[in-house]
């Protein structure tokens, strides 16, 4: 799957243009930024794109010399499992 990023968003487009997943989020602090959102269309689920998405946006939060933060229930949960990644 594709990935378009943008300074706070990175997401994917289906076949037909329509938004198929992303994960958005903001700078909140002094180079703290926080996921505030993650979605993937249901008929994507079970692939691991959620994953992908909160591993693309830590590692565009880090090239940005930042840390990572979420209010987002899944990537809250990812970091969680991933504790590597706030490094």
């Amino acid at each position: 799957m594709k990935f378009y990023r943008t300074p706070a968003r990175i997401y994917a487009l289906d076949s037909q243009g329509a938004l198929a997943a992303e994960i958005r989020f903001s700078l909140t602090g002094n180079k703290v930024y926080c996921i505030t959102h993650t979605f993937v269309d249901s008929s994507l689920g079970g692939q691991g794109i959620a994953s992908q998405l909160v591993r693309a946006a830590v590692d565009q939060i880090h090239a940005y010399g930042g840390t990572v933060t979420a209010t987002c229930s899944y990537a809250s949960q990812w970091l969680a499992r991933h504790p590597d990644a706030l490094k």
